[in-house]
């Protein structure tokens, strides 16, 4: 009969009859949120020398306070623009869709309108009559200064250069009141959007972003100020958080904010706190707060929830481990428990966590693990991936 290579990792399923939990505070195999998944597996000695798997005990460390509150990420109004018609009309062209990329002064919606053909019809009236004002103004120029010319031949009376100058001086007033008038009619084909050449209303986008929503039909009829669409600016965002008393009381502008959302479970985010609530919400007992999250490379998008840690006015002793002891398995973050045996072998045991935040490379572990326990702090994935196997395996049998 051939031999089994002693190279090959030795991987064992432990059933819920056989397996004990060596730990007070590890989730037992009914609460896990994963029904039958492994708790434990073995690895022999080629397999952990192989995976660079090593363990240190979790140690106690002097950490700032954090308290864990759900959050969710919206746009920054202070850059999105929400717009909407700008005067009663019928949609044309919607020249967009929801999640395209827009441009500075790109065409987003265009509309005609009773209101933007009157609006252009008094510009036009008002560019007619600035014409007719600048050549009166310039023929009772011409004639003021013909006058001064015959009064000093002495040819004329000085009535006639006084009248003259009253003349000049009023066709100069009329050409101001033109232009002035020009200006306004202009301003308001410009709050309208009305196109020079075609006369319709075209609404463009005031800034470069991102369509979030759009609510224009092309062939509906609308009423001023009806929304059509919704630019904006995802570079920067806000994380509303829903603060507790006690933790909102220690928060102040410029304090940092640690968070994570679900599509990036593996990765944690920063973001500053720009505004905190005056009043708590009556029904809630919450702070409101607001924090401004950057986001030039545009993974994050609004609406998202988010979990967010903040950090409280004092210090505690807590268990901390090394940022990468902590791994995602069946969506939640664990820690893998080592119990040493014999000839180089181990047994590691999954451990649910709730992680708190995360300070020069440690992770706060607010449940789920006890201080002198040895974690995996390096090769955690090899033993993840371990987990996975074995959990592929008990799929396929019978």
């Amino acid at each position: 009969m051939p031999r089994t290579s002693t190279t090959a990792p030795l991987l064992f399923l432990c059933v819920a009859a056989g397996c004990r939990n060596t730990s007070p505070d590890a989730t037992s195999e009914e609460n896990s949120p994963v029904a039958g998944a492994a708790r434990e597996v073995a690895l022999s000695a080629e397999a952990i020398q192989h995976g660079g798997v090593r363990w240190a005990p979790a140690e106690l460390r002097d950490m700032a306070s954090v308290t864990e509150v759900p959050g969710q990420l919206v746009p920054n109004e202070d850059r999105t623009a929400r717009l909407g018609a700008p005067a009663p009309g019928h949609v044309l062209t919607v020249h967009v869709q929801g999640g395209d990329r827009v441009a500075r002064d790109q065409p987003l919606v265009t509309l005609q309108s009773g209101e933007a053909n009157t609006a252009r019809a008094d510009h036009d009236k008002a560019v007619a009559d600035l014409n007719a004002r600048r050549a009166a103004a310039t023929y009772a120029r011409t004639a003021r200064e013909r006058a001064e010319r015959l009064l000093a031949a002495k040819a004329i009376a000085r009535q006639e250069v006084e009248r003259a100058h009253v003349d000049d001086e009023f066709a100069r007033a009329e050409l101001a009141r033109a232009e002035a008038e020009v200006a306004r009619t202009q301003s308001v084909l410009t709050r309208l959007g009305v196109s020079p050449a075609s006369g319709l209303m075209v609404v463009q986008s005031p800034i470069a972003g991102i369509v979030l929503s759009r609510e224009a039909v092309p062939g509906a009829v609308v009423d001023a100020g009806a929304p059509l669409v919704t630019v904006s600016d995802p570079s920067t965002l806000w994380l509303d958080i829903a603060a507790t008393e006690r933790a909102g009381a220690s928060l102040s502008p410029g304090t940092r904010v640690r968070f994570i959302v679900p599509a990036f479970p593996a990765d944690t985010f920063e973001a500053r706190v720009v505004s905190v609530g005056g009043a708590l919400d009556p029904q809630t007992r919450t702070l409101p707060i607001r924090a401004l999250v950057q986001n030039r490379r545009g993974r994050l998008r609004p609406q998202m929830f988010a979990t967010a840690w903040l950090e409280g006015g004092g210090r505690r002793e807590g268990v901390a481990v090394p940022e990468s002891a902590v791994m995602r398995l069946d969506e939640r973050p664990v820690v893998f428990v080592a119990h040493p045996g014999a000839a180089g072998t181990a047994r590691f045991e999954r451990r649910d966590v709730e992680t708190g935040g995360a300070f020069g490379g440690m992770v706060q572990i607010l449940r789920g693990v006890q201080r002198g326990e040895l974690v995996v702090t390096d090769g955690a994935f090899a033993v993840k991936s371990a987990f996975a196997r074995t959990g592929m395996a008990a799929e396929a049998m019978p």
